[in-house]
């Protein structure tokens, strides 16, 4: 059992932090690194005290803790399960945003606008063709949390009508399409890899430096005309990016995703973004040259 590979000691009273948070910071990294994988039995609350020399107080402390993240299950008769992967699937070349694609898969999708106000952005200037730009931020979550913060600049002429409210748990592209009969229908886009600042760790609730995908782009309406330029960065842990390859050669992607119901460690997730990243920026000089 993997208890049995962690020392004692790993758990100190003079080490300054709470006992609980100790234990509880044990269990959280072995979940992470992938030792315990969705669905994984976890020691009893008394093996645990045995374990650590703790008392039973200490163990449920950290159990709940965990379960407040959603990272553990608790259940009587049953003990305490890691819970299943909160995952998400985002197929890039579709221009439906993420709030659509993941409303597709059956999940509750949440959007909290954190602002929206004219700003000057040269870069989105330029690609819009716009002397004027209106700034939306919003966060978007799911039932696991938070997934994604999204920055999106439009021309004033569009977006200076919009409101807060009407952009709250709503789609964008939704909006834009029903009550200014824009469409978005073609665009570039391009994702990367990059650490978490700690503005961006706060609100998407992860640890400052962690990777997360980030991808931007520029939408184009059925005239070429650009609409929009966003940036949105995503959870690595709970949004994938799905890619369609035809006549492509996959078995070169590395490294290879971990065992189904294994989670990720933040290695591989690093290392999966960076073969994503390469791969979309080939597909994107090839259809680039079949233009």
């Amino acid at each position: 059992m993997w208890l049995d590979k962690v020392p004692a000691s790993a758990v100190d009273s003079a080490n300054g932090a709470p006992l609980h948070s100790q234990v509880g910071a044990i269990i959280r990294s072995h979940i992470v690194d992938g030792v315990l994988p969705p669905g994984s039995q976890l020691p009893t609350e008394a093996e645990l005290q045995n374990r650590f020399g703790v008392s039973r107080s200490v163990v449920r402390q950290a159990l709940a803790a965990l379960s407040a993240d959603g990272l553990v299950q608790r259940g009587r008769g049953r003990g305490s399960v890691v819970s299943p992967r909160g995952e998400h699937h985002r197929l890039v070349q579709r221009m439906s945003g993420l709030s659509t694609q993941i409303s597709a898969e059956g999940a509750d999708v949440f959007t909290a606008v954190l602002a929206l106000a004219p700003e000057q952005n040269a870069v989105a200037s330029a690609a819009l063709g716009a002397a004027e730009v209106v700034g939306i931020r919003r966060l978007r979550s799911a039932g696991t949390g938070p997934l994604a913060v999204i920055h999106t600049w439009l021309p004033s002429s569009i977006g200076a009508g919009l409101t807060v409210a009407e952009l709250t748990d709503a789609s964008l592209h939704t909006v834009l399409r029903s009550r200014l009969g824009v469409s978005i229908v073609s665009g570039r886009r391009q994702v990367r890899a990059v650490s978490a600042t700690t503005a961006l760790a706060r609100l998407l609730e992860i640890a400052v430096g962690e990777p997360v995908l980030l991808l931007e782009g520029t939408s184009l309406d059925e005239k070429g005309v650009p609409i929009e330029v966003f940036s949105t960065w995503h959870r690595a842990d709970r949004v994938v990016f799905d890619l369609d390859v035809v006549g492509a050669d996959v078995s070169a992607l590395a490294p290879a995703p971990a065992d189904a119901g294994e989670r990720p460690t933040r290695a591989q997730l690093a290392g999966m973004a960076a073969a994503l990243a390469r791969q979309l920026h080939d597909l994107s000089v090839e259809m680039a040259r079949s233009d």
